[in-house]
């Protein structure tokens, strides 16, 4: 059942791809709409057949591969990763949907957004860790090319930027696999049997040490933090809504299921430096947001204030503050989603993202009155606002890491603060004042473009009002992660 979420949307691939060019600009986004529609339906099924009471592993899959270098092919489904299943198939699909249908070489494009899902999904399934290296590596290739090809006029730099930091990320995530295998003494790169107990906690220490650098480029963490803003930029809108809802969450995953889980020793005693480094993170991406005059840059530097939030929450590893750190997660995959949608449709009808050239966007007769409605929505929950998942997930890591790093905690939540600084200055700037007449005939929005947009704010509502149903898929889970060292 779990390669199906891998084979589904790779199959998709394979037929967009060898679609004969001419019948394929006619058939090649429904075609990626239906896979991807397949796929959502079948995560959904997944989530109605996962026993929620279980905190093991569920629906295995365990292959032998290749035996000489100990790789099996072993997937598992927990309440870690079943909430960043769904969520990868349901953003992979807005994306396509937000998808200009004028797009050059579509076959090519679609191909690579169907690869880039599989890639993710197999990467959330592994529980091998050789496996999880060969899907984290597989969706670097995909992304590469989507920046290149389809972003803006910097795309070359801010592609290669991405490229040598992400393999550099896999490089040293591999070769701390790699120690802990042959240091642990263990046969194969299987999760269950490598296990770093036995080794002296200064090694530990140092294994662990190496995982964070790795994982902390792709979250990303201040000072590793670089290439994120400039990929932002550079890359297409629906490249973009997959950058910030899906692939950062390969690093604070990892983070979570390798160095959390693999590491609980080491972890308990590097915990409060890994507290303090969020509150760099936090402060610095907020403090880097509020000077950003292009919109696009301010919610890329929110991502990285936004990621500091996981790392406090997985520092302090209380069943609250680990709970909160998923529910962060999927809070931050689907509120920059809706804001990084909402910034490419400002874009696409005004030409710029400048927010001291755009002003009065709210205007309800000449403007983009929904757009900048939903703006302020996704604002709104970015900054923590109750009935909404963000607050949700906020209130949960300050409520979990308080009682551990009390200072820390307390800096994290000035950085919620100036959250509502940064956005409250964009959505002044650009949506309220008088509408200049460079934008009193903004081309009309269509419910194309807006349906994304209230997909995405429905579901940040819901899950806002109702959060025991994302509690109920995780919370057992996170709980027995707890028991191989957290402070539970």
């Amino acid at each position: 059942m779990l390669s199906a979420l891998i084979v589904i949307p790779l199959l998709g691939a394979i037929l967009v791809a060898v679609l004969p060019r001419e019948i394929a600009p006619q058939y090649v986004r429904p075609i990626t709409l239906l896979v991807l529609v397949i796929t959502i339906v079948w995560s959904v099924l997944l989530g109605f057949k996962f026993d929620p009471a279980i905190s093991d592993l569920q629906f295995e899959e365990n292959l032998p591969w290749i035996a000489s270098l100990g790789l099996t092919y072993r997937l598992g489904l927990d309440g870690l990763s079943l909430p960043l299943i769904v969520l990868n198939a349901v953003l992979t699909w807005i994306a396509i949907y937000s998808t200009d249908e004028t797009i050059q070489r579509p076959q090519l494009y679609y191909f690579l957004m169907l690869l880039l899902n599989a890639g993710v999904a197999g990467a959330f399934l592994a529980q091998d860790l050789l496996l999880f290296f060969l899907f984290y590596e597989v969706e670097l290739i995909p992304l590469y090319f989507l920046i290149a090809i389809w972003g803006g006029t910097n795309r070359g730099y801010a592609a290669t930027k991405f490229l040598i930091y992400t393999a550099l990320s896999g490089v040293i995530i591999l070769a701390a696999f790699l120690g802990l295998n042959w240091l642990s003494g263990a046969s194969t790169f299987d999760y269950d049997a490598t296990r770093s107990q036995a080794l002296p906690l200064v090694t530990q220490l140092i294994l662990l040490g190496t995982l964070l650098v790795g994982f902390g480029i792709k979250i990303p963490l201040v000072p590793l933090h670089t290439w994120l803003p400039d990929a932002h930029v550079e890359a297409s809108t629906p490249v973009s809504v997959l950058l910030a809802g899906v692939l950062l969450k390969l690093g604070t995953y990892g983070l979570l299921r390798f160095g959390m889980g693999l590491f609980p020793e080491a972890w308990a005693v590097l915990a409060p430096g890994l507290a303090t480094w969020a509150v760099v993170s936090v402060l610095y991406g907020a403090f880097t947001a509020i000077a950003q005059t292009d919109m696009k840059k301010m919610v890329a530097y929110s991502s990285i204030g936004h990621m500091g939030y996981i790392l406090l929450g997985a520092a302090a590893a209380t069943p609250l503050s680990i709970l909160g750190t998923v529910f962060q997660m999927i809070s931050h995959g689907l509120i920059s989603a809706l804001l990084f949608l909402l910034v490419g449709v400002v874009y696409k009808k005004t030409g710029t993202r400048d927010i001291t050239i755009l002003r009065g966007l709210l205007n309800p007769e000449r403007g983009l009155p929904l757009i900048g409605s939903f703006m302020v929505m996704g604002v709104m929950a970015s900054a923590g606002i109750p009935g909404m998942v963000g607050f949700i997930s906020e209130f949960l890591i300050f409520c979990g890491s308080f009682p551990v790093f009390p200072a820390q905690t307390l800096l994290c939540m000035i950085g919620t603060g100036l959250t509502a600084v940064y956005f409250l200055l964009l959505v002044n700037r650009t949506f309220f004042g008088r509408l200049p007449n460079q934008f009193s005939n903004l081309p009309t929005v269509q419910w194309a473009e807006r349906t994304p947009a209230l997909i995405l704010a429905g579901i940040i509502v819901f899950l806002g009002l109702n959060p025991a149903w994302l509690v109920h898929w995780t919370e057992v889970t996170t709980t027995a992660m707890l028991g191989t060292g957290g402070r539970g």
